[in-house]
């Protein structure tokens, strides 16, 4: 690394420019970035072999988007798993008994730092009336569906579902289910990927 700057400062991410060499004294190369805090996102599945997938409007494309549980890791120091579970009430009224990591990604490796893991959350009940959270702006229009695992698999090979976490996390989750989520890790197995984690 040569050097380092901020050259746009948004609300939730900054775009960063990095001056950098491949090797010792190769010619320098600069490359502009999102710097994103890491997300974390959730495949919930119940009793009856069904995940919980939620559509919600995405403004960069203009569309209403089938997706799982998800959110930003923008609480300083809060524990990934924790993060987790905050974004499962929060989008969705539930808390789960059972966490594993299911995989881990990035997202756009090219244009952003962004991280995503992605866990499988059982064991599933409902938050009580009275502690759910409010939700607001694009989150007050979700709309909440149970699909078997299986036809949500279909329809992300059908090009039914776009959003990256939801492609993931389906195709991972039924490829788990074949051996019956034996080879799971647990949920606080390391995760070097997410940006806080990766040596500077």
């Amino acid at each position: 690394m040569l050097s380092s700057t901020t050259v746009y400062q948004g609300r939730i991410w900054d775009v960063v420019s990095d001056t950098f060499a491949l090797e010792p004294g190769s010619k320098p190369l600069t490359r502009d970035y999102i710097a994103h805090p890491g997300a974390v996102a959730i495949m919930v599945l119940n009793d009856a072999n069904q995940v919980l997938l939620l559509r919600q409007y995405r403004h960069p494309v203009k569309m209403d988007l089938w997706e799982i549980p998800a959110g930003l890791l923008d609480v300083d120091g809060e524990d990934f798993v924790v993060g987790a579970a905050r974004e499962l009430a929060e989008e969705a009224d539930l808390v789960a008994g059972q966490w594993h990591v299911l995989t881990d990604f990035f997202n756009s490796p090219g244009s952003s730092s962004e991280a995503i893991r992605i866990y499988l959350a059982r064991q599933i009940s409902e938050v009580p009336e009275t502690d759910r959270h409010v939700r607001t702006d694009e989150e007050a229009e979700i709309q909440l569906r149970w699909v078997d695992l299986d036809e949500a698999a279909t329809a992300v090979l059908e090009g039914r579902i776009h959003n990256p976490s939801a492609v993931v996390g389906i195709l991972a989750a039924a490829a788990a289910a074949r051996e019956g989520f034996a080879s799971l890790r647990d949920s606080h197995a390391p995760w070097p990927a997410h940006p806080s984690q990766r040596a500077q």
